[in-house]
């Protein structure tokens, strides 16, 4: 068999061999969308195997390559990455029978003497364990390319948990990318993009880190989270989110802690009420309220009328020396 027929071999059904490279047991979480996201998972897969295939019948070679000269890609897609051991069925796979998938890499856009990778990212891991050199089809790509062709291969292995995608969606967002890259890359529509990314922008980037991928709680729960979150929810959580206990949890446990505490009903503060007199006597007396987040003076007698216009002009001047003496005491 001549070289040409042996890689049209290897890639005449590349999904489904990235698929079974790549293979992590399925999550307890249901169905990640709707139907359709399917469909598009799978028309996108195929698009890709075509294109590898032309491109190795074109003349396209694998080469071997240091797995220290490959970096990861500039836009991070998961949340916490899973280091395989040698234990791991691919690695087992590759141990016995070698990498019989390439990966695929670009030159480095910022060091021409190493490779960022584009797909592949646990047939790296793999080999790099293993100690051998990585199988590699080098082909120029640009930032579209290289995010596309990710979110192909989290097709091909375990999907991306719901705030995964939405941290994603987020990230290419933000680093310039236009809607039709981020939802071809995520294999979904405008609407469920639009929906992902008002979740990332609501719920504050170190909660979401310190809940983890969550991977068997979906949409429905993340929208709800996101759309009852407000200002003082984060400083309700920081005591929570900062405890052991809550970091031994695993994700989705930490996610159920995290509704728990939010669905607790705040107590409600002490009101404190008590008069005030001059140490040195004079004409006047108050009476002083503190209830929460608001605080009364009440004066009454012959000076209250006075004495409250002089509080009342140097307002601004009491306040910023309270400021100063915070800042002074650390606070």
């Amino acid at each position: 068999m001549s070289r040409r027929d042996r890689l049209k071999g290897l890639f005449d059904d590349t999904a489904q061999e990235l698929a079974a490279a790549n293979y992590e047991e399925p999550s307890s979480r249901g169905s990640a969308g709707p139907v359709r996201t399917m469909a598009l998972t799978l028309g996108r897969m195929e698009e890709e195997s075509r294109a590898m295939q032309e491109a190795l019948l074109s003349g396209e070679r694998i080469v071997e390559l240091d797995p220290d000269l490959i970096d990861s890609s500039f836009v991070r897609d998961r949340l916490a990455d899973q280091p395989l051991d040698m234990e791991d069925e691919l690695v087992h796979s590759i141990a016995e029978n070698g990498q019989e998938v390439p990966i695929l890499v670009r030159r480095h856009p910022n060091d021409e003497d190493r490779y960022q990778i584009a797909y592949g990212h646990r047939r790296l891991q793999a080999v790099k364990l293993l100690g051998l050199k990585v199988q590699a089809i080098v082909r120029k790509l640009d930032d579209t390319d290289v995010v596309i062709a990710q979110g192909i291969e989290n097709s091909a292995r375990r999907d991306l948990s719901y705030i995964e995608r939405a941290v994603f969606a987020l990230n290419l967002e933000l680093k310039g990318f236009e809607r039709p890259v981020i939802m071809k890359a995520l294999s979904t529509d405008k609407t469920e993009l639009s929906k992902l990314i008002s979740v990332a922008k609501a719920i504050p980037a170190e909660i979401v880190r310190s809940v983890g991928a969550a991977p068997g709680i979906g949409r429905r729960r993340w929208m709800a989270l996101a759309q009852d979150w407000n200002g003082m929810t984060a400083a309700r959580l920081a005591k929570l989110i900062a405890s052991g206990s809550f970091l031994a949890e695993e994700s989705d446990r930490r996610f159920e802690l995290l509704v728990a505490e939010l669905a607790k009903k705040e107590a409600k503060p002490e009101t404190t009420e008590y008069d005030w007199k001059p140490k040195s006597g004079g004409k006047i007396a108050g009476r002083i309220k503190s209830a929460g987040n608001s605080f009364t003076i009440a004066l009454k007698t012959g000076d209250a009328p006075d004495f409250g216009a002089y509080i009342s002009r140097r307002l601004d001047e009491l306040y910023e020396a309270y400021r100063a003496g915070r800042l002074q005491a650390g606070e």
